[in-house]
């Protein structure tokens, strides 16, 4: 045999396997290269095959060499179903560019000159103007365009990957789990050769057009989203997953009302949304991997994302994945699909014959004749031994895959990076397995001169909530706050935070020690935290006592639980409208001090303190160790105003019905037109006028919820449009303006409002919601 040819054993060219999982993927290349002659052979062959053939695709002697190993990985296999993935994913990333990258709304997001604190993943990482903030999504967008016509492939792949990796890098504040995975399909795409089939550079250049693409193309892809879901499975092995603590709110999802039927709705979270999710995501990639099983791998993937979509906001995540799952069928299953439609349709289609050609890509095994007369009567291909291209393509995809495994488990490499959680969110597969809630958020500056001391709007300067949980990001919060506050007067600023967090309905507890100034704070990307607060494991087994504590309690009532460490104190404020607030200790000691009173009250487990209204206090942890405690509160104005609402519904059904006797006074005569938009505008009772607004909001609210399919895509198209209208408009007018300069000011306005438009149908409900706010809603 020719020195760095492949053989025939385990992978021969002209024998198709049925059965092959991750790695190979089987087809019917072999179609049209045998003659009548060959088939009884290639017959005895197939059934002759080990059962590690039948099932992977390869023998076990294909590993045995790192000659083999080269031969497997770029065994010729058929471009079809890489071909259709390339255009599903570069359509849905160029739809994703509008929305999720934020094109429709860049302007908010980038506009120049605005005092606006960054979270980059590098510091000298900083966004362009404006405008060409613009170019640079025009350029990511032309990219996606080309990688889903497969025009200018490599160029256009580039074009998306640069771009999108620093609008990616520029904001840390945006990351999680599948925009990172686009970012990582766009980069292996750059070197495959998914552009063989369907494309336009097919059609300009012949030798591409349908040609065999090299294995590790696939495997690189079956791969990557095997370990999308089997690392979230791993990362689901968390305790307060596997309890069910992670995710319960989602068991009140109308979609798990089937599911309500038949079981209690702690054993929906349990069971349904944890047990299922953990499942899934442990067994998908199995699933998916083998002949047997992939069709019920199909099923319940597509049915996990497509819940996923009604779930949660995760832009085109749900559909990226659904893409993804056909990449584990055979490759030629293109051609089998669409060979189904009708003739006049092939024109436009995809391609059903003629079988691939060969190309320079792959590694094609030398085919003897044997005694039993077979040989390889296929084209003659360009390549049949391994050159420097195609083990360099193994060791990428050794190496691309190394890292893949390791990557997610590599926080003890980037420990300052590291809280609660390991790692910056977006590159462990942890999704969803941690949910926080934010009870208290206090920012203090002192001036380093005057020694004056102040507070700032929590979020003051910046766009994000994110950093309220990233060390990293706070401390990049706080040097961006540092450099704008001398413009206010207030020099070399020191400033403290207090925040508090509560993970999978654990208590309220500080994130970060309040007295730390962290603009001199000390941090390291390979260090860990000094300043970050532990988490209290110990305490977690009180959250089944906190379920008895809350189903005790009247619908008006409410608790919030919470602990701090020795040596520390909490202030707080009760409004006005907590009329009936009180303090109660579970486990250690307090000191209470009632600021206005300037008296102290020390409290044991078990005891209780009633808190003044309209005051501050100051809860302080004298035990030796961490104390729990709960504050207990009533909203009285609240609960007045719901009770109002009441009487008042009473009354507008008494009148409508006929039943009401009595005389209605003017301030109530707007109660009989009801809730017609404007109706409440010449009331001058407000809490008249907080009901019509409610009875409205209500109304309309309903008439979503029980809308036909028709006006449920109507009012999706809709929303749609004027979306991308404004994406197209505010890109035209950047282009504009980097082509001829800015127009005058009062031509830029007009074309801006112009961009602004929405249906009338939006603006009405976004005032609704201006006037009635979220709490009364």
């Amino acid at each position: 045999m020719e020195a760095g040819a492949c053989d025939n054993a385990g992978a021969p060219f002209i024998e198709q396997s049925s059965g092959q999982g991750d790695l190979s993927g089987s087809s019917d290349e072999g179609e049209g290269t045998m003659d009548k002659e060959t088939v009884p052979a290639a017959e005895r062959a197939v059934e002759t095959e080990s059962m590690m053939k039948r099932l992977f695709g390869f023998e076990k002697e294909d590993l045995s060499s790192w000659h083999r190993l080269v031969c497997l990985l770029n065994r010729p296999t058929d471009p079809a179903s890489l071909g259709i993935f390339r255009f599903l994913f570069g359509m849905i990333m160029a739809i994703d560019i509008t929305q999720e990258r934020g094109l429709s709304h860049l302007d908010y997001k980038y506009l120049d000159g605005a005092p606006v604190c960054r979270f980059p993943l590098f510091s000298f990482l900083q966004p362009l103007p404006l405008d060409y903030m613009y170019l640079v999504y025009v350029v990511m967008l032309f990219g996606a365009v080309g990688i889903m016509l497969g025009c200018f492939y490599r160029l256009s792949c580039l074009m998306f990957i640069s771009t999108y990796w620093y609008i990616f890098f520029l904001d840390k504040t945006a990351w999680n789990n599948h925009s990172y995975l686009y970012g990582l399909i766009g980069f292996q795409l750059t070197f495959m050769d998914a552009n063989r089939y369907w494309s336009i550079d097919g059609l300009r250049n012949p030798q591409k057009k349908n040609s065999q693409v090299p294995l590790w193309n696939y495997t690189l892809l079956r791969f990557q989203i095997f370990i999308v879901y089997f690392i979230a499975g791993i990362k689901k092995l968390d305790a307060d997953w596997v309890e069910g603590y992670s995710m319960s709110y989602l068991a009140h999802h109308w979609l798990f009302d089937p599911f309500r039927m038949i079981l209690p709705n702690e054993m929906v979270s349990l069971l349904v949304v944890h047990g299922g999710g953990l499942c899934l995501d442990l067994s998908a990639g199995y699933l998916l991997f083998f002949d047997a099983t992939r069709p019920f791998g199909i099923f319940f993937v597509s049915y996990f994302h497509c819940m996923n979509s009604q779930l949660f906001s995760i832009g085109m995540f749900a559909y990226t994945m659904l893409a993804t799952s056909p990449l584990f069928c055979y490759p030629d299953w293109p051609r089998h699909f669409f060979a189904r439609f009708p003739e006049i349709l092939r024109p436009v289609l995809p391609l059903t014959s003629p079988p691939p050609q060969p190309s320079t890509s792959c590694v094609y095994p030398v085919t003897q004749r044997t005694s039993t007369g077979l040989q390889d009567l296929s084209p003659a291909p360009k390549a049949s031994k391994t050159r420097f291209k195609h083990k360099l393509a193994t060791l990428f995809t050794i190496l691309y895959l190394a890292e893949q495994f390791f990557l997610p488990y590599s926080h003890f490499i980037t420990q300052g990076y590291n809280n609660w959680t390991n790692g910056l969110y977006g590159y462990s597969w942890d999704m969803m397995v941690h949910s926080r809630s934010h009870q208290h958020v206090k920012i203090t500056y002192k001036d380093g001169k005057t020694g004056d001391v102040g507070y700032l709007n929590p979020g003051v300067f910046t766009q994000s909530r994110r950093w309220k949980d990233h060390g990293d990001m706070l401390k990049q919060y706080a040097t961006c706050l540092s450099r704008h506050l001398p413009h206010y007067n207030i020099s070399d600023p020191e400033i403290y935070f207090d925040i508090w967090v509560s993970i999978n309905e654990r208590f309220q507890q500080r994130i970060f020690d309040p007295r730390v100034n962290i603009v001199k704070a000390d941090w390291s990307p390979f260090r860990p935290n000094p300043w970050l607060m532990p988490l209290l494991v110990d305490l977690s087994p009180w959250r089944t006592k906190f379920q008895e504590i809350e189903g005790s309690l009247d619908n008006q009532t409410e608790i919030v639980f919470i602990a701090d460490f020795p040596g520390l104190l909490l202030e707080n404020y009760v409004s006005e409208d907590l009329g009936n607030t009180s303090v109660q200790v579970l486990q250690g000691q307090l000191n209470v001090e009632i600021v206005d009173e300037k008296k102290n009250y020390t409290l044991q487990p078990g005891e209780q303190k009633q808190l003044p209204a309209g005051a501050y206090h100051k809860v302080y942890t004298v035990s030796e160790g961490p104390s729990c405690y709960m504050y207990i509160y009533v909203n009285t104005t609240e609960a007045a105003l719901q009770r109002n609402f009441t009487k008042l519904f009473e009354l507008q059904e008494r009148v409508r019905n006929g039943t009401e006797t009595e005389p209605l006074p003017p301030e109530l005569q707007s109660l009989i037109t009801g809730e017609n938009e404007g109706s409440e505008a010449n009331v001058m009772d407000p809490v008249v006028q907080l009901f019509l607004r409610r009875q409205r909001r209500m109304k309309e609210v309903k008439k979503r919820r029980e809308a036909n399919v028709c006006e449920r895509l109507n009012r999706f198209t809709v929303k749609k449009y004027y979306m991308l209208r404004r994406a197209f408009l505010m890109t035209a007018i950047a282009m504009r303006n980097l082509a001829v300069g800015l127009p005058p000011l009062e031509q830029l306005t007009r074309e801006v409002a112009f961009a602004n438009m929405k249906e009338p149908e939006t603006e009405a409900s976004q005032d609704l919601k201006d006037e009635v706010g979220h709490d009364e809603l």
